[in-house]
């Protein structure tokens, strides 16, 4: 098959209808979307909802920009202009020193070069730009926690619209919107000082329960799991196959999950064989909640006191992957996903991590954010160990980069002001969820 095997559908109008239905993954349940369901409403087990998109087979919509390019894909109606995708290449100098014949690249970023133009330096802008097109006309505020990346590209692709979004971040994860500028007074930022990732999750909870609020719904949004699907959809219009093997690091691991669920949906098609790609999650020594709960032992839950965890996560390399409540054991969820491809969660230190951040700025010739480079380490070392046969072929997700690019041509660095802070301390105050409120007095509590 080659690179040019996706259809073409030239005549797909500006503003869509709605193109599909949600489908529960464990009662088989099938409804109409509205923007912003989450769960199934059967009384059972926990289990992801699925788009089934009316077209089955991929067509691209070449008048789109970015990941709008496959919005038949997309469970959108809507798309924004000036929208960034993934770039897919063959990447034969990094592969030549990881020992690989056939290595791919996706990368999420700036790389003006490469055509790249995430403007937030991560993929996390796929799920920005999907879950606003997938949103009603008059959508609540959108309550989004975040460790930084996440939020930086809601706060980046938010602005330019008119629909109001609170993000919730630690302290520790306000550096990430350096390269973010203008952003609108519709995006409301609330740090936390000392806390971490889980705090943020816990107080957006809070905060998601009030009228006129909603939760956007992490890995549980169809949204979010097919924008960054689109990864995949850029590498199969590139490479006119699946890969073997898929390598990304992960916190929640929603990216993973949805390369899984894209695979599912070509090989539907009939055209692209009958294997998924064998996926190869990575993480932090250290703090690995994922590996932990695919390896088992005594821990497999991970650190449990707020004090505990909150140390531990401040000595890993990568914080973004240290999500303490992936979505493992429900239908369609990390553990599903693992066992059916026959994947595998790896782990390395932050020291072979940072060998592989110049590894690969002096193979490919820009800089890489820490969870990327976790999974270049873990892809090499698989290579070493035989995990990963040397033919290979294999798609890397290299899920940040060009940061350091992007910082160099603004004029100066920015600093992120949150429109409250707190500190992680006083989060059970009384009064703490009203001042939040506060910050969206036009919020339509009848929603």
């Amino acid at each position: 098959m080659n690179a040019t095997s996706f259809g073409q559908n030239t005549t797909a109008p500006q503003h869509l209808e709605r193109h599909y239905d949600l489908v529960c993954r464990a009662c088989g349940h099938t409804m109409a979307d509205d923007g912003l369901t989450l769960r199934c409403p059967g009384n059972h087990t926990p289990a992801f909802l699925r788009t089934r998109y009316h077209d089955r087979e991929p067509a691209v919509s070449p008048e789109s920009e970015g990941l709008y390019r496959y919005r038949r894909w997309l469970p959108v109606v809507r798309t924004l202009p000036g929208a960034g995708g993934t770039v897919v290449y063959r990447a034969e100098v990094l592969g030549r020193a990881l020992g690989l014949g056939e290595l791919w690249i996706a990368f999420n970023g700036y790389w003006p070069e490469r055509g790249a133009d995430l403007r937030t330096g991560t993929f996390k802008e796929l799920e920005a730009y999907a879950v606003f097109g997938r949103l009603p006309e008059r959508p609540p505020v959108l309550v989004v926690p975040s460790v930084g990346n996440t939020a930086a590209a809601f706060a980046s692709v938010f602005s330019r619209t008119e629909v109001e979004c609170l993000l919730v971040v630690p302290d520790s994860g306000l550096h990430r919107f350096a390269t973010v500028s203008d952003i609108a007074p519709t995006v409301r930022l609330v740090s936390i000082t000392g806390g971490d990732y889980d705090d943020a999750i816990e107080l957006a909870e809070r905060v998601s329960a009030l009228p006129g609020f909603r939760a956007v719904g992490g890995a549980w949004n169809v949204a979010r799991r097919d924008g960054l699907a689109t990864v995949l959809l850029s590498a199969v219009e590139a490479m006119g196959e699946l890969p073997e093997v898929y390598v990304q690091a992960v916190g929640s691991a929603v990216g993973a999950i949805a390369v899984h669920e894209a695979a599912t949906r070509l090989i539907a098609s009939g055209r692209y064989g009958t294997a998924t790609p064998r996926l190869l999650m990575c993480q932090n020594e250290g703090v690995a909640p994922v590996h932990r709960l695919w390896h088992g032992g005594p821990e497999a839950h991970g650190p449990v006191d707020k004090e505990q965890r909150r140390a531990a996560t401040g000595r890993v390399y990568a914080d973004e992957l240290v999500n303490q409540r992936p979505p493992y054991s429900l239908t369609g969820g990390i553990e599903e996903a693992l066992r059916t491809s026959g994947g595998d969660v790896l782990r390395c230190p932050g020291e072979a991590a940072r060998a592989a951040t110049e590894l690969f700025a002096r193979t490919e010739g820009i800089d890489i954010e820490p969870a990327a480079a976790v999974a270049v380490t873990c892809l090499g070392r698989s290579v070493q160990e035989g995990r990963v046969s040397s033919g290979a072929r294999v798609l890397l997700n290299i899920t940040g980069g060009g940061r350091a690019r992007l910082a160099a041509g603004m004029e100066d660095g920015r600093a992120a002001q949150p429109a409250l802070r707190l500190d992680f301390s006083a989060l059970d105050s009384p009064g703490i969820v009203q001042r939040i409120r506060e910050l969206f007095p036009a919020a339509d509590v009848s929603a």
